[in-house]
């Protein structure tokens, strides 16, 4: 039934398409004083009877513009619009001949010179550095919120996590009327804001506010989004709560209040959940379902979501947050912004893996088994003072404040055997640790602009102070066996603290050299660190019956010192489209350790020195199309861990120590990128390629013994590198104003050399891997949705040891996403994923499927929903994997989140603008499968 719906939609959006009129149009653009073309002017067809918009494009270098596509009407509109000048607009009759307007001249608007407002209905405005769209021209469903709006503008693109690319450039930053919402998690902002509040959507290059300030040239590798309320709905109260109950005791719920007075905003979220999800969801099925169930977590147990972190672990999560926003233009010149965050989580996770270990003579396998419980909160609170003390001088201060605590209950039990099955080594133990944290930053700039043509003076001022509490209880026992047999029992207690302080100024000078077309800054910075750890071990006393015998071996008590000075010089030119500067720095750079607690070990004090380059060019060809390319040279000392000469015996089965001889890492980048996006044809091409060649890389050097104990130290290496490259192209074809078919194709090829040690052999492993995919989508508005993919992946892995074979793996992978709107208040949506890797061992899953579905009734005229939610409903979820490296294959399997039902009510409110005054209330309902 639901295939045969599809097709006759089909059908039905292809008959209409075939009655509809087809139309060339072509012109120029010009300047009614002078005749100079005008590059970026926004052309575009509204029908008569009701202004809506039929297609537009932007003008060439030479003002010439194309017109293409169908219409319904004969008599239809032409306007043109251009930032300064008057819009012009002209009747056109439609037929089946080309449509040549000559040349078009524009007048100044004197209005504009004036700097008096007028608002303009053109769908898109091109202005020096800004791409502003106009929302009343794209059309979404009635309820829509901006990441719909989103998805709708030209050579924008959301997935499904809600990250966001425009014309190929990844989103890192969106404001609301130009100030921060809820922090660095986007998410927030465009699935919960409705599009309904929104007047421009504006794109620029991310800059920091000095930048902004001075009108410095960001880098480019990032856009930042601006959405602008309506004047008439910036003061008000909108928000929504929803709440769920499900199968398998599992249960949701969320609210968010925002009230708007012009510039003050304040806005408060709660929410928490047993389904793996952060804690803030109003049932969004990416938020609920965690994207397929996978949830992202960290080796500590805990996991990040959007900058903000969260204590857990692998396994079920049940977590919750809370939260508040503050933003204010106090005056003129001062704004301020504050949040504060509470995220708390636990989590139970049991996990059984089984690794073949590959040595160059031999193999040995091992077996375990763990249990985990982890629980934890964390507290932040952020503020930002913008002051403006006049227009030549502006302070930006960013106080911050964390606060962790995180509890986590851990055993397991592990074997070893050889190739006879003989069993070599047995470890069980347990252990209960507490950890808190403290954390408080602060960041100062003080920026003074001289002159009018670009120069200024920069200090800032950045400080971090770092504070941590562990106490560790560990019970352990190791048996090792063969010849010499042993056993380590450890029943301890330790107790950890660690302070870390950093303190980094800088100075910068910007001197304009001709004009504002080739400028230099000059700059120096400092940065000093120093980390103090102390970890005092106590055994188990029998007798005290108390932990009270200091463990030498395995405390420590240490200082680290890490001390940069670095001047820098950076030449630049910037012309129209052209950007392109070169930055020389060099460093000189101070490591020195001290261990307090083993005066008799030589004190450790390194210098190092590098130059490091920086060097940028970007052409822009047109509004439509640009490329940029680079070179970077930068380097990377060894850390700590990596430097300190000291045997660190606290893993029985894994000795660490450092090598003091090491030497930093350099880097050698080079990356190119293209994108070329046509607004008329509606087609984009995005493409870029990198390559990053390591010297002096630091490796982990391992040897085992007999028993598979392993003592590991490091050593710099040669030779690596990775080599990273993605095409793709997208079409979006607008069948008529209702019905539009977009498709994707991506091909993505990358190559890894990289140097290690197996056993204290030094070895080359070299990756392979060819990932093309597609995406089609068909959007029939407020009917239905279509959207296949499918993904094949290649991988080839090639090693120069005799002992390793080499492997080939092949990876399908299949979606199916749907959404039928029909009849008016029910929305059915689906996500459906196949998974097939043929090259897995025998015994092991090869493919696994993962439904999850939503049908949504919206009630209480269209204020509320009720909607029913089904995770996983062929219950196939499982998270059992095959891992293959160079020294190990590994087949895992932990907890995870099962089938369940879950039913939810969720309810919006909105008095902004007119309905304020009006004593009413108008709701709206959003649910969006992802």
């Amino acid at each position: 039934m639901k295939q045969l719906f599809f097709v006759l939609a089909i059908f039905c959006a292809f008959t209409s398409y075939s009655q509809s009129i087809e139309f060339k149009i072509s012109g120029a653009v010009v300047t009614e004083s002078e005749n100079t073309p005008l590059e970026s002017a926004t052309v575009y067809l509204e029908r008569i009877k009701d202004s809506t918009l039929v297609t537009y494009t932007i003008s060439d270098k030479n003002g010439k513009f194309t017109l293409e596509g169908k219409a319904f009407d004969k008599n239809i509109n032409l306007l043109i619009s251009y930032v300064g000048y008057q819009t012009h607009k002209q009747a056109v009759v439609l037929g089946k001949d080309e449509i040549n307007l000559e040349t078009i001249k524009l007048q100044t608007d004197s209005n504009a010179l004036d700097e008096v407002v007028i608002t303009s209905r053109a769908p898109i405005t091109v202005k020096k550095d800004t791409l502003e769209f106009n929302v009343n021209s794209f059309k979404t469903k009635k309820d829509a919120n901006v990441e719909d709006l989103l998805k709708q503008l030209p050579g924008v693109e959301v997935d499904e996590a809600g990250k966001i690319t425009v014309n190929g450039k990844e989103v890192n930053k969106i404001l609301v009327n130009g100030k921060p919402f809820f922090g660095n998690d986007p998410t927030i902002t465009t699935r919960n804001l409705t599009k309904e509040l929104i007047s421009k959507v504006q794109i620029t290059d991310t800059k920091s506010k000095a930048q902004a300030f001075t009108g410095e040239e960001a880098d480019g590798e990032n856009k930042t989004i601006n959405l602008t309320i309506k004047e008439d709905k910036n003061k008000g109260v909108f928000g929504r709560v929803s709440g769920g109950a499900g199968t398998d005791k599992r249960y949701e719920f969320a609210g968010m209040l925002n009230v708007f007075d012009n510039e003050q905003r304040i806005s408060a979220l709660a929410g928490g959940n047993n389904t793996n999800s952060p804690g803030f969801s109003f049932g969004e099925i990416y938020r609920m379902f965690g994207s397929g169930g996978n949830v992202s977590f960290n080796s500590g147990g805990s996991f990040n979501i959007g900058g903000r972190g969260f204590g857990g672990g692998q396994g079920i999560t049940t977590s919750q947050n809370y939260g508040i926003n503050y933003a204010d233009e106090v005056s003129d010149k001062l704004d301020i912004s504050a949040d504060y965050f509470y995220s708390g989580s636990n989590s139970e996770n049991e996990t059984t893996t089984d690794r073949e270990n590959i040595l160059p003579d031999r193999r040995y396998f091992t077996s375990s088994n763990s249990r985990s419980y982890n629980e934890g909160n964390s507290h932040s609170a952020n503020l930002e003072f913008e002051i403006e003390v006049d227009s030549t001088l502006r302070i930006d201060i960013e106080p911050s404040f964390n606060a962790t605590r995180n509890k986590r209950e851990f055993s397991q039990d592990e074997s070893s055997h050889d190739e006879a099955n003989v069993l070599i080594n047995e470890s069980s133990s347990s252990s209960f640790i507490e950890t808190v944290g403290k954390d408080f930053s602060n960041e100062l700039d003080i920026t003074k602009k001289f002159g009018s043509n670009g120069a200024f003076l920069r200090l800032s001022l950045d400080n971090d102070y770092n504070t941590t509490e562990t106490d560790d209880y560990l019970n352990s026992v190791l048996n090792t066996y063969g010849t010499n047999p042993s056993e380590t029992i450890r029943n301890q207690f330790a107790e950890g603290d660690r302070t870390t302080t950093g303190l980094s100024a800088s100075v910068n000078y910007r001197l304009p050299l001709r004009g504002k077309e080739w400028y230099a800054d000059i700059g120096y910075r400092i940065n000093n660190n120093k980390r103090e750890n102390k970890i005092s071990t106590y055994d188990f006393d029998d007798i005290d019956q108390d932990y009270t015998i200091l463990n030498t071996a395995l405390s420590t008590d240490f200082e680290y010192k890490d001390n940069a000075n670095t001047p820098s010089v950076r030449v630049s030119h910037r012309k129209d489209k052209l950007f392109t500067s070169l930055e020389a720095r060099y460093v000189f750079r101070k490591l020195e350790n001290e261990d307090f607690l083993r005066p008799s070990l030589p004190k450790l004090s390194r210098d190092f020195e590098a130059l490091e380059i920086r060097s940028n060019f970007r052409y822009r060809f047109s509004r439509k199309s640009s490329v940029h390319f680079g070179y970077n040279l930068s380097n990377n000392p060894p850390n700590l861990t990596q430097l300190q000469p000291f045997e660190d015996v606290s893993d029985p089965l894994n000795k660490v120590e450092g090598n003091p001889e090491l030497e930093p890492t350099n880097n050698h980048r080079v990356y190119a990128s293209f994108n070329s996006f046509d607004f008329q044809k509606g087609t984009g091409v995005f493409g870029n390629i990198s390559a990053n060649f390591r010297n002096n890389e630091v490796v982990s050097k391992t040897t085992i013994d007999d028993n598979f104990v392993r003592s590991t130290t490091f050593a710099n290496v040669n030779g690596g590198y990775n080599l990273n490259s993605r095409v793709s192209y997208s079409k979006s074809v607008k069948i008529d104003t209702v019905k539009t078919f977009k498709y994707r194709v991506a091909l993505s090829a990358n190559t890894n050399k990289n140097i290690n040690f197996n056993n204290g052999e030094q070895y080359a492993s070299k990756i392979n891997a060819l990932t093309p995919s597609l995406e089609l989508t068909f959007d029939w508005k407020n009917v239905m949705q279509f959207i296949p993919s499918y993904n094949l992946s290649f991988t080839r892995r090639k090693f120069d040891l005799v002992a390793f074979d080499d492997e080939d793996f092949l990876q399908h992978s299949i979606g199916i996403r749907t959404a039928t709107m029909v009849p008016k208040k029910l929305e059915w949506r689906n996500d459906i994923r196949y998974n097939y890797n043929p090259n897995v061992a025998p015994g092991f899953q090869k493919s696994a499927w993962f439904w999850n579905a939503t049908l949504a009734y919206s009630i209480l005229k269209d204020q509320g929903a009720i909607t029913l939610k089904a995770y996983d409903l062929l219950n196939q979820n499982t998270n059992a994997r095959r891992i293959a490296t160079a020294n190990y294959i590994q087949d895992s399997q932990s907890t995870v989140l099962k089938r369940y039902f879950m039913l939810s009510f969720s309810w919006k409110f909105n008095s902004m603008g007119p309905q304020a005054k009006q004593g009413g209330r108008r709701g709206s309902f959003r649910m969006m499968m992802h």
